[in-house]
């Protein structure tokens, strides 16, 4: 029998175990984990793989017109002949022969196969078929790194969001404090009733930018939750963290991981070796090729019985049986499909299509990357400026407000002065964080233009 203390302590233990189990549940969305969550339900990673799992396909098919084909059959035939007549010639003379019945059976067992030892095109369509899933594959990669910095471009801005709508709170509480207090000056006749409006369309403005950026935050967490391929309600809470570490690059270094690592780039290589090999391939169909075929029957037996009706019974029968341990046959073809209307000549058109496309596609990513490197680092070079000047300004209006606001309490400024003052600093404090989100979206591109982006 369990005691009281045991039981007490085994619902403690309960409780503990709910109690982190609902923390670690809890855990606010970060960055790396939306990334995560996306890679797995994105319609754009799910195609990609697909594209994958295609060009395997045809690397399968590459295979078969160089592997050799086997087959197993096991075949039961009988045939069954019924009154057959006919006559026999002996010069000018003619005897009618007998009549005959006969039946006849055979079971064969028997395996085949046929290589083309020499093809030098189904060869070289295998090398084109490589080539095509490893650029797939590359190809997936760069949809996943296209995914992630999408994710993460939409991440910072719920962030930010929930950060401007935040301070639009605080300059509400402000604005309707203020309100307040020139109305409270108004009633002892220190302010005029235009102050009052003033402050009353402050308040108003407050109100607005603070439905509009709460209204905001819904707007994006629901784009981040399609991005995700979510609920929104799934998304719980969100990471608000938006710290700035600056990051000093070099561009040349930067251009050459690109180089070295971009997806898109050497996805855009092996497809042009891929379409290089499938011209090939179709250039060398014009050639003869090579097969070798051979077949083994194993105790394939044969059995026979012929009846002969006599005009007046009884009938004469013979039979026979046959059976054979092992039958070997084998072959080797020298093949050559000199004309084949006009297949290979529709072949060759389609390849040397698809090799200029792959090309200038190749081309065209070369052309672009160093503009790309460089147009992601001045976006984050920008960003970290506007940062850092949004930060000075930041510290400028809060260093303002407290001077404004000793002057107030001396009688040397005025309410609408302290209003400014503050409405400088909602100001400054909106610019810090698009600022710092944009830092972060920027840092994301960097990686994305480096070929790291998850």
């Amino acid at each position: 029998m369990t005691s009281p203390h045991a039981f007490r302590g085994r619902l403690a233990l309960l409780a503990g175990l709910l109690t982190a189990s609902h923390a670690h549940a809890a855990e606010p969305l970060t960055a790396d984990r939306a990334v995560q969550v996306a890679l797995q339900h994105s319609s754009q990673t799910a195609n990609a793989a697909a594209s994958v799992l295609d060009a395997r396909g045809g690397l399968y098919s590459a295979y078969s017109g160089v592997v050799p084909r086997l087959s197993a059959i096991v075949s039961r035939s009988g045939s069954w002949v019924r009154s057959q007549s006919g006559s026999e010639s002996f010069g000018s003379f003619q005897t009618p022969s007998s009549t005959f019945d006969s039946d006849a059976y055979s079971t064969t067992p028997q395996v085949t196969g046929t290589w083309s030892v020499l093809n030098l095109s189904n060869l070289t369509g295998v090398m084109s078929a490589r080539q095509n899933v490893k650029a797939a594959r590359l190809q997936q990669t760069s949809a996943r790194n296209d995914v992630a910095l999408s994710v993460r471009r939409q991440f910072y801005t719920v962030v930010g969001a929930i950060h401007l709508a935040r301070v639009n709170g605080e300059a509400l509480k402000l604005s309707r404090d203020d309100e307040r207090r020139v109305r409270a000056l108004f009633e002892v006749g220190s302010v005029s009733k235009s102050d009052v409006l003033k402050a009353q369309v402050a308040t108003a403005q407050s109100e607005l930018d603070s439905l509009t950026s709460v209204q905001q935050i819904t707007t994006q967490r629901i784009a981040l939750a399609t991005a995700l391929g979510v609920a929104e309600g799934e998304l719980g809470d969100i990471d608000t963290t938006l710290t700035v570490t600056p990051n000093e690059y070099d561009e040349a270094d930067l251009q050459a991981q690109a180089a070295r690592n971009r997806p898109d780039l050497k996805a855009a290589e092996a497809d042009l070796k891929a379409a290089s090999a499938a011209r090939w391939s179709a250039r060398l169909a014009r050639l003869p090729y090579i097969t070798v075929s051979g077949a083994a029957q194993f105790k394939p037996k044969s059995s026979s019985t012929t009846t002969e009706l006599d005009p007046p019974p009884p009938d004469t029968s013979s039979s026979s049986h046959s059976e054979t341990d092992k039958v070997y046959r084998a072959s080797i073809a020298l093949n050559w499909d000199f004309f084949d209307g006009f297949a290979t000549d529709a072949r060759n058109a389609s390849t040397q299509a698809s090799l200029i496309r792959a090309r200038d596609t190749r081309d065209v990513l070369r052309r672009n990357l160093e503009a790309d490197v460089r147009q992601s680092l001045l976006s984050y070079r920008e960003a970290l400026e506007s940062w850092k000047v949004a930060t000075r300004a930041v510290e400028s209006a809060s260093e303002n407000l407290k001077l404004t606001q000793e002057k107030y309490n001396v009688g040397s400024s005025t309410i609408l002065d302290l209003i400014d003052a503050q409405v400088q600093l909602q100001r400054a404090q909106n610019q810090d964080v698009n600022a710092r989100a944009r830092v972060r979206t920027a840092e994301a591109g960097i990686r994305r233009a480096i070929g790291q982006g998850e």
